[in-house]
């Protein structure tokens, strides 16, 4: 792990200084399009992506967190991490994310609080602001379609979604965190 983060840091080091025209705002869809309600995130992504402002947001869908992804969040303004959520007790949520080393990772799962506190270990800077939208499934399985109620539910996610990419500040963001969701 250590020579991977060393490796890692390089990386994030190159990333900032060849491309300075990073968009500020950066979305990370995890899930998997074969598992049912897991294809939550990716498909918010392809609901929002003919109307977000591509000059200042950029898209990223991955099955999972992995440790490259300390990478992609390198430059930004804010981060928002979009994953599927069983323990949801509304159609979404959302949250700031703090870094932590309480979570347990391996190479290849990660939460956005750790790829936070890898970013955070490897540059010796605070990461980005990070948020996570968390929408509630309820089946997983291999080959399922996404449920009827997790449609809903990923309706409502992009209505928010959407209102939430109009507004530029962060401090915005952290608004909505203290909001009633639906």
């Amino acid at each position: 792990m250590k020579g991977k983060s060393s490796i890692v840091w390089l990386k994030a080091q190159a990333v900032t200084l060849l491309q300075p025209d990073i968009k500020p705002t950066l979305l990370i869809a995890v899930g998997n399009l074969s598992r049912g309600d897991d294809a939550l995130a990716p498909l918010l992504q392809e609901l929002i992506e003919p109307v977000i402002d591509e000059s200042t947001t950029e898209l990223i869908t991955d099955f999972q967190l992995q440790l490259e992804h300390v990478l992609d969040i390198t430059g930004r303004d804010r981060v928002l991490f979009i994953d599927a959520a069983v323990e949801c007790t509304t159609p979404f949520s959302f949250s700031e994310q703090q870094a932590s080393t309480e979570y347990t990772h391996t190479s290849h799962i990660m939460s956005p609080a750790a790829i936070m506190q890898v970013y955070r270990t490897i540059t010796k800077r605070l990461p980005p602001p990070c948020f996570l939208l968390s929408i509630k499934g309820e089946s997983f399985e291999l080959g399922e379609s996404i449920s009827s109620t997790a449609e809903q539910h990923l309706q409502a996610a992009k209505v928010f979604t959407l209102a939430a990419l109009k507004l530029s500040s962060v401090e915005d963001w952290r608004k909505l965190c203290w909001k009633p969701i639906l």
